[in-house]
């Protein structure tokens, strides 16, 4: 039990760098005040709270807590501006801008990325750098909506979509993992190979008249007892039943990464692949099954988008949203969980634009650019500081 709390002690913050959490604290509670179903504006009290926000940022910047005392800083200028912005609001505009509904958008807009980003998380750290995941979630999108509508089925859509991905991986796969081409280069000529195969698909098969109106979708997971919760906790009572996979999908990953022989071998070929190879690890075989898994789950997120989400393919449909799960995979350290908590933050900026562009007097072009200018910043802050395993990106030559 002394050990336990020893480490946990350890792990507590101290110094400059608690004090630079207390001011993001500070900040996340001045705009949490600003907003509904508080709104405590006229008394200034999110102003006062984002200005000991701000002195806590100064102080821990003053200490060298550079990561700490930035986000502190941040969040607290952020603060500040919401609260002013939210002065000259009504409460009914307010309330049509922050409710349970921006939670839904926030999980609607993240499950794509999710599903993408922990496939990058999968292939990175067995050395195999897969800048390919939007062309396999384009694969996914138009194969799932084609076989859903061809079979009647939301299944077959999801299974055919899966080895569409899983092609496109392999494909990927052999001139990345035994010809030893110039990763980066495979993966956008992957992209762009996706993006010529479906466009011409989808004009091919559909023509002028578009995807069917009645194809089979992904269904909703009604939980009765939790729908009825009020405010936002109501929401997680009627998600897409693809949302709940991937939560599951998360810990697993997580899991089979972290606490498996299996995880091991795939980070250890990630890191030190003539290590592995010299105690019996194929690391060929490793990376072959890593680079096609991230394509089935990246198939699985454009899948997502096409017969989970908007109900219909259009050609580019993803509109970069693999390379924002690649930024999310950099951004959480090549983990799952920090990977999917940065598809929540696209995710929240998506869904903010949205309800702002609908309830608020706002220019929809500044709009639209609301979600990468957030995530831009989240990554200046965190990147320089993210070591990717150490053989990511290199080719294997076994002797």
């Amino acid at each position: 039990m002394s050990a336990v709390a020893a480490r946990l002690s350890a792990r507590v913050p101290t110094g400059a760098r608690a004090i630079g959490l207390i001011g993001v604290a500070f900040g996340f509670l001045a705009v949490w005040l600003a907003l509904p179903p508080f709104e405590v504006r006229a008394q200034g009290a999110p102003v006062a709270l984002a200005v000991i926000g701000l002195g806590c940022g100064a102080w821990a910047l003053q200490g060298r807590e550079w990561r700490a005392g930035g986000w502190a800083v941040g969040v607290a200028i952020v603060a500040v501006l919401i609260a002013a912005w939210a002065q000259g609001r009504s409460t009914t505009t307010l309330a049509a801008i922050v409710n349970a509904g921006l939670l839904a958008s926030t999980l609607q807009y993240a499950t794509p990325l999710g599903w993408a980003a922990i496939g990058g998380v999968i292939s990175e750290r067995a050395g195999v750098v897969n800048i390919g995941l939007e062309g396999m979630m384009l694969n996914g999108a138009f194969f799932g909506i084609w076989a859903a509508a061809w079979s009647g089925t939301w299944v077959v859509g999801l299974l055919v979509a899966i080895a569409a991905g899983a092609v496109l991986a392999a494909v990927h796969a052999i001139f990345t993992i035994h010809l030893r081409a110039d990763q980066i280069v495979i993966g956008t000529a992957i992209n762009f190979l996706a993006l010529g195969v479906t466009g011409y698909m989808f004009i091919d098969v559909y023509g002028d008249q578009g995807t069917p109106a009645n194809v089979s979708m992904v269904p909703q997971v009604s939980i009765p007892g939790i729908r009825s919760l009020p405010g936002v906790l109501g929401v997680f009572g009627s998600l897409n039943l693809m949302i709940w996979l991937l939560f599951a999908a998360i810990v697993l990953v997580h899991v089979v990464l972290f606490r498996t022989p299996i995880g091991l071998r795939i980070r250890s070929v990630g890191e030190h692949p003539r290590a592995a190879d010299t105690v019996g690890i194929s690391v060929y075989r490793t990376r072959y099954a890593a680079v096609i898994l991230s394509g089935m789950l990246a198939a699985l997120g454009g899948a997502y988008l096409s017969i989970g989400f908007v109900g219909s393919f259009d050609q580019n449909m993803t509109a970069g949203r693999g390379f924002i799960a690649l930024a999310a995979m950099i951004f959480g350290k090549w983990r799952p969980y920090g990977a999917f908590g940065a598809c929540l933050l696209f995710g929240f900026a998506s869904g903010l634009a949205d309800r702002l562009q609908q309830s608020a007097d706002v220019s929809v072009n500044l709009l639209s650019t609301l979600p990468y200018v957030l995530t831009l910043i989240a990554l200046v802050g965190l990147i320089g500081r993210s070591r990717p395993p150490a053989a990511d990106g290199r080719p294997y030559v076994k002797e």
